[in-house]
């Protein structure tokens, strides 16, 4: 059974013509997103996917950048269809993963995206050994300075008149722009270092 599947990323697009190049492809069941390629949530691809997983079945994209969201993921589609032997079809590029030639394609991608990776955590490693020689460390900076924090700190402690808290955390991290959870690490982090 071919069952097929297209999407558009925004509004302004309409999917008439996958959906017509689908059917004239003889896919019996068609299933279409309205949603963009970053997003991991594509309802109608995951129905296309249950509907598609009978040894045979054949899942018939117009293009694969319809299908995946990065090199990455068209890999992991394409080793979950081929583990319940369903074949992947892509309508423009000529793939057809049931040959011998398609099979060779999917194992280069893969083999390519696996370079990329590579080269990614090479480049990575390198600029934060360059940063860390240079006296940088990684991660963000700090939303609140030392004078902040302290001031955050005598606004925490502040009691009225009743011995209550004056100020709330939220009301602390309103004053200076920030969340709770911000608030909070850095009321922990002074008291640490104030016990140490």
């Amino acid at each position: 059974m071919r069952i097929g599947y297209g999407r558009v990323s925004t509004r302004d697009q309409h999917p008439e013509a996958q959906h017509d190049a689908l059917t004239a492809a003889g896919c019996e069941e068609i299933f279409l997103d309205k949603a963009s390629g970053k997003l991991a949530l594509r309802p109608e691809l995951s129905k296309a996917l249950l509907v598609a997983h009978r040894p045979g079945d054949q899942l018939v994209v117009t293009k694969l950048d319809r299908l995946g969201r990065s090199l990455e993921h068209l890999i992991e589609l394409s080793k979950a269809l081929q583990d319940r032997e369903v074949d992947l079809v892509v309508l423009d590029q000529g793939i057809d993963t049931s040959t011998a030639v398609g099979r060779m394609f999917f194992q280069i991608l893969g083999s390519i995206a696996e370079f990329e990776h590579a080269l990614m955590s090479e480049r990575t490693r390198d600029g934060l050994a360059a940063a860390r020689a240079r006296g940088r460390t990684g991660g963000q900076k700090p939303k609140l300075g030392p004078r902040q924090v302290a001031l955050a700190r005598q606004m925490y402690d502040e009691l009225d008149d009743h011995g209550k808290r004056r100020y709330t955390v939220e009301q602390i991290a309103t004053e200076f722009g920030v969340t709770r959870p911000t608030i909070y690490r850095h009321l922990s982090a002074a008291a640490a270092k104030m016990e140490a």
